[in-house]
């Protein structure tokens, strides 16, 4: 998510070409903070062009022999410190540093992973072309370049040029471009660019045509739209007040009182235009998308990560002297009941994506010249057991539409008029991402990704007789044979008896034989040997009931699923514990920490990067306040029971230990990582250090490394990336008794 507050770990290859102007896939069906499980628990979606080389790659890499791992001791006091820019926090991150990085340099198996991954990262990227004006645009990394370059072209047969190119801002790759829209017609390209990972972003604006930079810049800018008026005059963006002490990623200062602006082109933003704030609600946040004619702004309105908003708009052309102030909003939803999604309108009927009384998701006609709910009428009904995912309108007249059947992508087209069915678009078991198209345009581009196809692009004019989608571009990575693996579906029963899918992955004619090494992933992308996704509750595979459901005072049912899905690879003869290793990031950092605590006994390995560990005060720092919707706040004497019981933090043993030994444990975290701050794992390994670490029987290692110039995840530098890859696998391999074989 950007400006919707995520908490997910985006390890992108290729920046999303969505930055190009209004959203590629115009609707997509909230996933909260899914907790994912085994590998990750998709949250509607479940690979991308990135995930299918790891899904691959390691299994090029191995397999591996068995030796006895050799064992690493710590134990720490914990310095309870919130503030982790202090004197005291940066002496325990430097003396962490000390220990953990001769660790993970002395791992037998490191030069052969930092090699194989060099070799797995280097192939070419693309993202979908993007048209603007009578342009198109898209992204693409040649392979090892820290990160991807924006190209245009006069048409797709065109040579294509250099629009953007972020590497030039910095030698390390650690200036990322994190957010861009192009003017309508393609006058101006807003672009905001974010520093050492942060969530902070500084807006530039250029020429479209002879790439000029203009003076134009806007700061303070955090969870923010970029919607472009179609003349051009200005874009609309978010940005929060003036705050004591740093802006530059390493604060904790919590993100509060957002406002909506419009910067008039050529002016100082000190003169910008304030359009709607919420003094009476700090927590609020907005967004503006401008409607397909250019008529109207649409204002959608959050408290939380809860897929529920308010739903605002202003007719621009009744503003006779144009943006001079706050804009005399119309509330057509003013409660927090259900989300409404903006997909397109045709005069004043307006079609949204929405839950209202629709789990799995619908579409919607609202007159807003009949608001009264009584007229509102259904275009597309709410499938009896699909969900209804992202929605997109092209060719004037039709809709592409996006379904997920048991975690499966399914594309169609639909009349916008009348909500009839028109025709499927062919479609292998797997992920349509990227999707790439306008209104007023017939044709459209989208990726389609599986745990075995790295990437494919398809092309597609609705214009032509009888149009057919196309290979227009087909991802290739050297060494991976795709015809060498196979995926299949599970269903196995979680603690309460509930089926969770699960997908698994791994080369063909593999004996289960219970000697398998598996790499469990929560919430993001990788693979080590058998791959195994489990769709555990929380996320949107099954609409918002299945999100509900791992949720607030059901987050346990998320802790269950994963564990569950362990036992059950156990159970069936893929693994023993020992050789388990689980890894997650954001939420699927909470994931694997709070498992560790509660099945210590279950898994050989964690690697737990970036994670929500302090379950009890995550809503005081940052953004943390907007995700008290998925997991409840400790304010509040009722939601304190649930956080309690499994908060990581709070749930670790104290001196001295003697349970069962905890599995070799890695933590990850970054200097820069203003979502959840550091604080959080900082505080964790200093706990678990001092109480599991001071175990006699405690053998295998408890470290943490803290990263520099970095932050959450997003616009991670490439380097970087192969770096912390060799890290995470070498760390594995080292703990579990794995070496090398050729």
């Amino acid at each position: 998510m950007t400006h919707s507050l995520p908490l997910s770990l985006e390890r992108q290859a290729v920046v999303n070409c969505c930055g190009l102007g209004s959203s590629l896939s115009k609707s997509t069906v909230r996933d909260g903070h899914n907790p994912a499980a085994i590998f990750k628990s998709h949250p509607i979606k479940h690979s991308c062009c990135c995930c299918c080389c790891y899904c691959l790659m390691v299994a090029c890499l191995f397999p591996f022999n068995f030796f006895v791992p050799f064992c690493s001791l710590t134990n720490i006091s914990p310095n309870f410190i919130h503030h982790h820019s202090s004197f005291v926090s940066q002496a325990f991150v430097e003396e962490q540093n000390k220990l953990t990085m001769p660790y993970l340099e002395q791992c037998s198996v490191r030069p052969q992973f930092h090699q194989r991954l060099t070799e797995l990262y280097d192939y070419q990227k693309y993202s979908c072309p993007y048209k603007r004006g009578k342009r198109y645009f898209y992204f693409h990394n040649k392979g090892l370049q820290n990160q991807s370059v924006l190209y245009v072209q006069d048409s797709l047969d065109a040579p294509a040029t250099v629009f953007f190119d972020p590497n030039e801002l910095s030698e390390d790759g650690t200036v990322a471009l994190k957010m861009g829209r192009l003017s309508e017609e393609c006058e101006y390209f807003a672009y905001g660019l974010s520093s050492s990972g942060s969530d902070w972003v500084t807006v530039h604006f250029m020429k479209a045509d002879d790439l000029t930079k203009l003076p134009d810049v806007l700061e303070r800018v955090k969870f923010s739209c970029l919607a472009w008026t179609h003349d051009a005059k200005g874009v609309f963006y978010n940005c929060y007040p003036p705050q004591e002490g740093k802006t530059d990623g390493t604060e904790t200062t919590s993100n509060i009182n957002q406002k909506l602006y419009y910067h008039v082109m050529g002016t100082k933003q000190s003169e910008d235009i304030l359009v709607a704030e919420f003094p009476e609600h700090p927590k609020w946040h907005s967004s503006v998308t401008i409607s397909d004619d250019g008529r109207y702004a649409v204002l959608s309105i959050t408290e939380g990560c809860e897929p529920v908003n308010q739903l605002w708009y202003c007719d621009l052309q009744q503003l006779p002297d144009g943006i001079k102030g706050l804009l005399p909003w119309v509330k057509l939803v003013d409660n927090f009941n259900a989300q409404y999604s903006y997909i397109t309108n045709e005069g004043t009927v307006f079609t949204f994506h929405s839950n209202l009384d629709a789990p799995r998701y619908c579409l919607i006609n609202i007159d807003i010249q009949k608001p009264d709910r009584k007229h509102w009428t259904t275009l597309i009904p709410q499938h009896d057991k699909d969900v209804l995912g992202s929605v997109s309108c092209v060719n004037q007249h039709h809709l592409l539409v996006n379904y997920l059947h048991d975690v499966k992508d399914i594309l169609q087209v639909y009349e916008l008029s009348t909500g009839k069915h028109v025709r499927d678009l062919p479609l292998d078991v797997g992920t349509v991402g990227g999707l790439s198209c306008k209104k007023k345009h017939s044709e459209f581009f989208y990726k389609f990704t599986s745990f075995t196809t790295p990437g494919i692009i398809y092309h597609c004019d609705l214009s032509e007789p009888n149009a057919e989608p196309r290979v227009f571009r087909e991802v290739e990575v050297k060494g991976i044979k795709q015809e060498e693996y196979q995926t299949s579906q599970v269903f196995y029963p979680s603690k309460d008896g509930t089926k969770i899918p699960m997908f698994l992955v791994h080369a063909k004619g593999l004996v289960k034989d219970g000697t398998h090494p598996v790499f469990l992933y929560g919430y993001g992308v990788q693979l080590l040997w058998i791959l195994a996704v489990a769709n555990i509750r929380g996320g949107g595979e099954y609409g918002l009931t299945w999100h509900k459901a791992g949720t607030l005072g059901n987050k346990q049912n998320c802790f269950d699923d994963f564990q569950c899905a362990a036992e059950y690879l156990i159970q069936e003869n893929y693994t023993t514990a020992s050789r388990i290793a689980i890894n997650g990031a954001s939420n699927g950092g909470l994931l694997v920490a709070a498992c560790v605590n509660q099945r210590p006994d279950l898994f050989g390995c964690a690697v737990a990067e970036v994670g929500v560990m302090d379950m009890l005060k995550f809503h005081k720092f940052t953004i943390g306040h907007a995700w008290t919707t998925d997991y409840g706040c400790s304010d509040d004497p009722e939601q304190y029971k649930w956080l309690i019981k499994y908060s990581p933090l709070h749930n670790l043993p104290p001196p001295p230990y003697s349970g069962p030994p905890y599995p070799a444990v890695l933590l990850l975290t970054a200097d820069h990582d203003d979502r959840v701050v550091p604080l959080h794992t900082l505080k964790y390994c200093a706990a678990l250090q001092h109480g599991v670490g001071s175990s006699p029987g405690q053998r295998q290692p408890l470290m943490v490394r803290v990263d520099t110039r970095s932050g959450h995840g997003a616009g991670k530098p490439t380097a970087k990336a192969i770096l912390e890859d060799t890290h995470i696998f070498s760390f594995i391999a080292e703990t579990l008794g794995l070496s090398w074989k050729e």
